[in-house]
C-alpha cells in the first residue's frame, strides 16, 4: 500500500495545532515530541489514513492507542526532565512510549500481551528510539529492579493506584493513571512525599481495564478512550 510521506508530516502538524495547543496543551517539548513522532506508525496500515484524527483507534487484542490529546495531555501533567528515568504501565501500540523516550533519558514499558510487546518493540528499534526497554508481565507489579523512577504514567484504568507502583515512585515524584471502574474513570496525578501521598483529580475519561494482581481480573470492559 502506498502512502505519502509528506501528507502525513502535515497531517502530524494539523494534529498538534487543532487538537493539542487549542486544547491547551501549551509544553513545547511536548509538541514538538508530538509533532515528530509518526503516530501512523503505531497502528494498523489499513488505519493509517485515521492515524491523525483526534480518536483512538483499536490495535488488537482489546486494546486500542490513545486519542492524540490525551497521549499529550497525560504526558504534559507528568513534567518531564531530559534527565528523568519513567516508567509506563500499559505498552499497548508503543506510541506513548515513543512521545516519552523524546522527553526522558530512559523509558521502561511493561505490557502483558506479548504480541503487543513485540509490534512495539519492533517498531520503536525501526524508528530508532533506542532508550526504551520493554518488559511483557503483570504491569501492576510495576519494574522493581529499575525502581526508583521519576514519573510513572499508568495507561490502562485500575480500580486504585496499585501500590507497588506508588513504592516505585521516587520521593516528590508524579504518578499520572486512570482510576475507577470499567467505562469511566478520573484520571489523577498523585505525588509521593516520604510516607504520604497526595492525589488530585484531572479530567474523566475512559481507558481500557488493567488487568493484573493489582487491577481487574481478566474478564473486563473492552471499553475505548473518550
Amino acid at each position: 500500500m502506498f502512502h505519502d510521506k509528506t501528507n502525513f508530516e502535515e497531517a502530524r502538524h494539523r494534529m498538534v495545532e487543532r487538537q493539542l495547543v487549542q486544547r491547551g496543551i501549551t509544553d513545547e517539548r511536548v509538541l514538538q515530541a508530538m509533532r515528530e513522532v509518526p503516530r501512523h506508525r503505531f497502528v494498523p496500515e489499513d488505519l493509517w489514513d485515521m492515524a491523525y484524527r483526534d480518536t483512538p483507534l483499536p490495535i488488537g487484542h482489546g486494546q486500542t492507542i490513545s486519542q492524540p490529546y490525551i497521549v499529550a495531555y497525560m504526558t504534559q501533567m507528568l513534567h518531564l526532565k531530559p534527565e528523568d528515568r519513567v516508567l509506563e504501565v500499559g505498552t499497548g501500540s508503543g506510541y506513548q512510549a515513543a512521545i516519552l523516550s523524546r522527553l526522558a533519558k530512559q523509558v521502561y514499558t511493561i505490557e502483558r500481551v506479548e504480541e503487543l510487546a513485540r509490534r512495539a518493540k519492533r517498531i520503536l528499534q525501526e524508528l530508532g528510539y533506542d532508550n526504551v526497554l520493554i518488559r511483557v508481565g503483570d504491569g501492576s507489579h510495576g519494574w522493581p529492579e529499575a525502581a526508583p523512577f521519576d514519573a510513572i504514567i499508568v495507561t490502562a484504568a485500575a480500580p486504585e493506584v496499585p501500590p507497588p507502583l506508588i513504592a516505585q515512585l521516587a520521593d516528590g515524584a508524579p504518578l499520572i493513571a486512570p482510576i475507577g471502574p470499567a467505562g469511566y474513570q478520573d484520571l489523577v496525578r498523585l505525588y509521593k512525599r516520604g510516607d504520604r501521598t497526595e492525589t488530585e483529580y484531572l479530567t474523566p475519561v475512559a481507558f481500557v481495564p488493567l488487568v493484573g494482581e493489582h487491577g481487574w481480573r481478566e474478564r473486563g470492559s473492552e471499553e475505548e478512550e473518550t
